[in-house]
């Protein structure tokens, strides 16, 4: 089976492509606002585009620049609206309200997998709006909330997860079923816990050693905004096995 090719929206650092490749995917595309995280991703994705805003994205562009097919979509979009720091617009807000450009891609391209990620206040500030609005588009919709922690990160970070596939039929029949697929992810969450053998853990000194404070917080900013590759990949895993397995 040839790999998945995933356009990776907010990308950031790339932390989820990070971990979605070692799973199997291919990243064929990017888009990132912020012009450091672009030069980062640049350094270790050379030659993969990186688009700067998705609101100037489309499918029509993509073509044009070549990349004509989209397997996946995956993105965290921003969650300044969504979070309890902010003050509560959820997807009404200009930030977190950038989840519709993210659905206008997925209704323009069509991809047979969605991967969303965001904080855990989403359940209660968009959860279902955007379940509703995934639905609208024709595809199953799920949601489960996995810590990074789970997959032996020193942190909690809290997250919901939305994944998503396109009907297959008007029976309503998704590839891969939902429910298969969360329970995959769960004995595999369950089975890194058991082993002790969680990834390694680094720690982060830059603030005591010397490292220029100016640096140091765009460096904090983008590690603080990124996803948990290693839990990714766990449900990356997951995801192309139980569509192997359909």
């Amino acid at each position: 089976m040839r790999p998945p090719e995933m356009l990776d929206l907010f990308s950031g650092v790339g932390g989820m492509s990070l971990g979605l490749e070692r799973a199997g995917f291919k990243t064929a595309a990017f888009c990132e606002i912020d012009p450091w995280c672009r030069r980062v991703l640049a350094k270790h994705w050379p030659g993969v585009p990186c688009y700067d805003d998705v609101r100037n994205l489309n499918a029509t562009r993509l073509r044009i620049d070549g990349i004509r097919r989209i397997d996946a979509i995956c993105g965290g979009f921003p969650c300044q609206d969504v979070s309890l720091a902010g003050k509560g617009a959820g997807l009404d807000g200009e930030r977190s309200g950038l989840w519709r450009e993210y659905a206008r891609l997925v209704g323009e391209l069509r991809p047979r997998l969605i991967i969303v990620e965001n904080v855990g206040a989403l359940r209660g500030r968009g959860l279902l709006a955007i379940l509703g609005d995934l639905t609208a588009l024709g595809y199953d919709a799920a949601a489960h909330a996995v810590p990074a922690a789970a997959a032996g990160a020193d942190h909690l970070r809290d997250r919901v997860w939305i994944i998503a596939t396109l009907v297959a039929d008007a029976a309503g029949a998704g590839l891969p079923e939902l429910r298969g697929l969360f329970g995959r992810l769960s004995r595999a969450l369950s089975a890194v816990e058991a082993s002790g053998q969680g990834p390694a853990r680094p720690v982060f000194l830059r603030n005591v050693h010397g490292v220029s404070n100016r640096l140091d917080r765009r460096r904090v900013k983008a590690l603080g905004n990124a996803v948990y590759p290693p839990l990714v990949e766990i449900l990356g895993r997951a995801m192309l096995e139980q569509e192997r397995a359909a």
